[in-house]
């Protein structure tokens, strides 16, 4: 397993961590939704670590429980050799800045409420948060560490309060204020804070001063790194012409709008094709946009199990990555970069800042503004017109600076010395 064979020779000896490592991971988001937690949670357990999730009831994207689920009730289930807990959760619903915050707010205090029942036979050496909006789910795992007298790490996927504002869902100056000072509060009672992008460390100190603060970047799941297997999809408009892929959330913060510009400003390009795959909160307006401007170039055909992308991924011309121009999204780097890289395809890069400075740094495609239709249209017809050989060598460049920086192995043994760098040693071990 994993993009790099040498990797299995720097693991941390299986025996020694199965004895003294127990780890509650604690997500909001969990199997079967699609979350880099998933891949995570079952490499851990491949190290033979004792892994339970405390998780609510899924129902992302869609905004509804996935069919056996309901939003009430406590449940227990095992997956992959961990242990899942699952507290009630109100459903996101359509995506409205009322329900998500309903649905922030229940996973909260359900977790508060549940959690310690759940959980009341178990004890941890470590509870590991895997921070994805909302940061706020951290609070019930700070309290669970307190009851359970064990350390509490954060790894940060988002700043809070900023990408809060930079997607609009809340503008109150009040508000956004309070939700700052909450995420003081938790930042400063973590013993360690993980951050996936180098340049959240300045706004993370802002709020936690002394506190230790660790770049550690996101990889992939385990199937980008692996041969493709099984049939890949037929997916339209993926298999004649110059395919440009955007793979996964079509929300606020991927400024969507910036693909239909560019497509209309390439309308006299019929080979040029724009696929994007996924869903989200802009699915339903982007298809509605795609037929209103007469977007014959443009396909949205919906989302992809996570087994079959590699294989539609390694099939495209070239991989799409946007995000608003927001100064918050400018010290971001969306884990489809990172994606993009493993399946060694080049990468088309509409965005501001870290995650710009990385494609470019890996010699990995053509970065542009965020939001800058133009532009975009100007670097797709660049890719457009170099022939397959220069294209590969930019998947290719792409693929080795992955295997630099962000190898699945690595980081994964990174991560379980974070976890005993915080673990309360037993008796028997001092």
């Amino acid at each position: 397993m994993g993009c790099n064979r040498q990797a299995a020779s720097r693991r941390v000896p299986i025996g020694k961590v199965s004895k003294k490592v127990r780890v509650l991971v604690f997500s909001q988001h969990f199997w079967p939704e699609s979350f880099r937690v998933n891949d995570l949670v079952q490499a851990l357990v491949e190290r033979r670590l004792q892994i339970d999730v405390l998780t609510g009831k899924p129902n992302y994207p869609e905004g509804r429980c996935f069919p056996g689920y309901r939003g009430w009730g406590l449940r227990r289930e095992p997956w992959s050799g961990a242990t899942v807990f699952r507290v009630p959760l109100a459903a996101r619903g359509s995506g409205r800045a009322f329900r998500l915050i309903i649905n922030y707010l229940s996973f909260i205090l359900s977790g508060l409420l549940f959690a310690p029942w759940l959980l009341r036979r178990r004890s941890y050496d470590v509870i590991f948060v895997f921070a994805s909006s909302p940061l706020l789910q951290a609070i019930p795992a700070i309290f669970l560490g307190w009851l359970k007298h064990c350390p509490v790490i954060v790894w940060v996927q988002d700043l809070w309060p900023e990408s809060l504002a930079a997607t609009g869902y809340v503008r109150n100056p009040l508000i956004l204020a309070g939700v700052g000072r909450i995420v003081r509060y938790i930042y400063r009672h973590t013993d360690l804070l993980l951050i996936s992008s180098r340049a959240f460390e300045r706004s993370v100190a802002a709020l936690a001063p002394g506190k230790r603060i660790v770049y550690y970047p996101n990889s992939v799941e385990a199937v980008f790194c692996a041969p493709v297997a099984g049939v890949v999809p037929e997916v339209r408009g993926l298999n004649s012409g110059f395919s440009v892929v955007f793979a996964g959330n079509i929300g606020a913060a991927q400024a969507v709008d910036v693909i239909l510009e560019a497509a209309g400003l390439l309308k006299s390009y019929p080979d040029i094709r724009f696929i994007l795959l996924g869903g989200g909160s802009r699915r339903d307006w982007l298809c509605q946009q795609v037929q209103a401007r007469g977007l014959n170039s443009v396909y949205v055909p919906g989302r992809y199990p996570v087994e079959t992308m590699p294989g539609i991924l390694k099939k495209a011309s070239a991989l799409l990555v946007t995000l608003a121009d927001k100064p918050i999204f400018s010290l971001t780097v969306p884990s489809k970069v990172q994606v993009y890289m493993a399946v060694g395809r080049p990468i088309l890069a509409c965005l501001n800042g870290e995650g710009a400075r990385m494609v470019v740094e890996a010699k990995a495609g053509v970065a542009v503004p965020a939001e800058d239709a133009r532009a975009l249209a100007d670097a797709v017809l660049q890719l457009f017109r170099m022939n397959p050989a220069e294209r590969d060598r930019l998947g290719d460049n792409g693929y080795r600076y992955f295997e630099r920086n962000f190898n699945r192995e690595v980081l994964v043994d990174q991560l379980i010395d974070h976890f005993q760098s915080v673990a309360i040693p037993d008796e028997g071990d001092r």
